[in-house]
């Protein structure tokens, strides 16, 4: 059933707020990806329509909200794109390769798969609070982690779990630090070639 309400607050950086219905009822919970229109933002006092949903705890939440005016569209259910997990896996093959053949350090991708561990459990519980109108997690701080060596295991939350995957000037940021780690990288590479040569 579809009802119509009011945007009673949002907050625009961290992408969610709460609608109150025009009829009697008790306010919902409101996130950016459940706007069918992405290319504009809620306003305090805007009208929209939404169908009821819950959340994994039972609290209710707008889902497919559409704004007044605007023809609402047929979703068909969104699948993660598989080129995530195809670059993961050929990272870590490469890693490996690398590791095998004596040109980096064992520790090298270890650190890469607790990192990607680490950022991925992030990235849950950040959307898990943001589905809860929670305090979040600083979006600086996901990036951290992602220059640090957990690129791989954001990139997979991005795909997989379908967080922070549309905010263009996240993804920006979010992609020239995983750059500049794989520049880290090779020049780690470099050096312990280099070492090596003067060793031998």
């Amino acid at each position: 059933m579809l009802v119509k309400g009011k945007i009673t607050q949002w907050d625009d950086d961290k992408g969610f707020g709460f609608i109150q219905p025009l009829l009697k009822g008790e306010r919902v919970f409101v996130h950016i990806k459940a706007l069918q229109n992405r290319s504009r933002r809620p306003v305090m006092g805007e009208v929209v329509t939404y169908a009821i949903g819950k959340d994994e705890q039972g609290r209710l939440q707008a889902l497919q909200v559409t704004f007044a005016g605007e023809k609402r569209k047929i979703k068909a259910a969104k699948h993660a794109t598989t080129w995530p997990l195809w670059c993961v896996l050929a990272f870590a093959v490469g890693l490996s390769a690398a590791v095998a053949m004596a040109k980096l350090p064992l520790y090298v991708p270890l650190i890469y798969a607790g990192l990607s561990v680490f950022t991925f459990m992030a990235y849950w519980l950040d959307k898990r609070k943001a589905q809860a109108g929670q305090w979040r997690t600083p979006e600086s701080t996901l990036q951290f982690m992602a220059l640090l060596g957990g690129w791989p295991g954001a990139l997979l939350a991005q795909s997989y779990l379908r967080h922070k995957s549309q905010k263009r000037a996240f993804l920006q940021v979010f992609y020239l630090g995983a750059l500049l780690n794989l520049i880290a990288l090779a020049w780690l590479h470099s050096q312990h070639m280099l070492s090596a040569g003067i060793g031998g």
